[in-house]
């Protein structure tokens, strides 16, 4: 517990202690039973460990996988853009790893392409950094994968209610190389006249492909079409503008 102290650490792997210590005549797992027997710290999960009393999901979630990042809904609520509050936290990673619970908190891993895991901030001080999808990509992501935004309206509301950087959308639509998301967001960019957004849209223009698409990918197989970004309005225009007019 001293060089837990000392170097003022809260949370660790196995592999992480035995770097530090560095002595091959130290017996490190039978220290950490003892230290986890005697309720200093939790095993998290195997190799994992906390202090007792350290509780901070995010940066718990973000330790469960070595690339670990708060993203989708749980990120939407990090930034302000959605006031509704998951009892899940997403966390982004490019590994391969089941759902799971700590400490009474439900963790669901997403997994991604390399080429996705962009967009990335640190949050957090000291020993107790997470990592974050930042705005812009949380907003590309959730439109990427809605079943994991907290609702498609709550998203779209989102979108029209927040400053977008054009050029960060333009380079996350380009990594997750999906035209529908693209086609989604140009629409909607229009449709709300959000400013400083002409590049994004010559962009838009350039991905669109012949396929029509539903604007509400859950929704069902009805509505107009629009020409313009191949987009099918199972959510009438009306009805999308007033679902960005409420507030919550």
């Amino acid at each position: 517990m001293y060089m837990l102290d000392e170097y003022e650490i809260d949370m660790f792997s196995l592999s992480d202690l035995k770097q530090l210590v560095n002595d091959p005549m130290v017996d490190i797992n039978e220290i950490i039973e003892n230290l986890v027997q005697k309720k200093f710290i939790s095993r998290i999960e195997r190799g994992k460990y906390v202090r007792a009393n350290f509780r901070d999901e995010k940066v718990i979630g973000c330790f469960l996988v070595p690339d670990g990042t708060i993203a989708y809904w749980s990120a939407l609520n990090l930034h302000g853009l959605t006031e509704q509050f998951s009892n899940t936290i997403f966390i982004q990673t490019t590994h391969t790893k089941k759902e799971k619970s700590v400490f009474g908190v439900r963790y669901q891993f997403v997994k991604v392409k390399d080429a996705k895991r962009i967009g990335i901030e640190t949050q957090g001080v000291g020993n107790h950094l997470y990592r974050l999808t930042d705005k812009e990509k949380t907003i590309v992501d959730c439109f990427d994968q809605p079943q994991y935004s907290g609702g498609y309206s709550e998203l779209i509301r989102a979108f029209s209610q927040t400053d977008i950087s054009q050029d960060k959308l333009i380079h996350y639509c380009t990594a997750i190389d999906n035209v529908s998301v693209t086609k989604r967001l140009a629409f909607l960019t229009e449709l709300l006249k959000k400013p400083k957004m002409k590049r994004f849209l010559k962009y838009a223009e350039g991905e669109v492909n012949a396929r029509n698409i539903l604007m509400d990918p859950f929704g069902e197989e009805k509505g107009s079409f629009n020409a313009k970004w191949k987009l099918r309005l199972n959510i009438t225009q009306e009805d999308l503008l007033d679902i960005c007019n409420k507030h919550y």
